[in-house]
């Protein structure tokens, strides 16, 4: 029993070593979708084939893209439909999805100014258009148009927060901001704002009045699509 186990796991072991080299070589150019996730597996599924777990993720959720997107309630619902999903994998790939967040959020400061909507929803995409509920977040510039920060503000529906205004002026004065972008996500994907967004809106920028600095845009983001008030002439 010992011998065949040891036969397998070398057998799992110089399957994986295959793969890594093929990963140096090709950097996933070709690759399936299971198959990447195959390979993401390996670190936080050790000692055993990720293949077969890798394709039923796959199966239950679509692409690569929905399954590393996914909430931690989702996947926590198949993690007893598919054997060897541990809570180390689930927790991988939040890990995962935030790195990349992190990731565009060092690009969006290296930017020597943020010079259209599609800058911001670059970042913002992965930073709270992937939620499932709304989320709202500021982003503070200075005189430059160079991102200081970006700060959550709001966790629910915008319309129901009556505190986003005020927490968003003392950020901006904290921070030393000359102007601020805000956005939300709508988990829907439709991007077309609400009387409530709009109302909000015209709050938000009325408080940053008061202390000289400048509401430059909302933007309503999705995981594939923005919608700029400024654009739009509502501001």
């Amino acid at each position: 029993m010992e011998k065949d186990t040891k036969i397998n796991y070398d057998s799992v072991k110089g399957h994986r070593q295959r793969v890594k080299e093929k990963f140096l070589k090709t950097n996933f150019e070709g690759w399936h979708d299971y198959e990447i996730l195959e390979f993401i597996l390996f670190f936080s599924i050790p000692r055993r084939d990720t293949k077969d777990i890798a394709k039923a993720l796959i199966k239950k959720f679509g692409s690569l893209k929905e399954v590393l997107l996914a909430d931690y309630d989702k996947l926590k619902e198949i993690f007893d439909c598919i054997d060897g999903v541990g809570y180390h994998s689930i927790f991988f790939f939040r890990f995962l999805k935030e790195i990349s967040v992190k990731y565009s959020e060092f690009q969006m400061k290296e930017k020597k100014k943020l010079s259209s909507p599609s800058d911001v929803f670059e970042f913002l995409k992965n930073n709270v258009g992937t939620l499932p509920e709304e989320k709202m977040v500021a982003v503070f510039l200075n005189a430059s148009n160079k991102v200081i920060c970006c700060d959550n503000i709001s966790d629910g529906t915008v319309a129901r927060s009556a505190v986003y205004p005020s927490k968003i002026v003392k950020n901006a004065v904290l921070k030393d901001a000359r102007s601020v972008i805000v956005a939300h996500n709508h988990p829907g994907g439709v991007c077309k704002p609400s009387q409530n967004d709009i109302i909000a809106t015209e709050a938000i920028q009325k408080a940053l009045k008061t202390v000289d600095v400048i509401l430059l845009d909302h933007i309503i983001v999705t995981n594939s699509d923005f919608y700029s008030f400024k654009d739009n002439g509502l501001i």
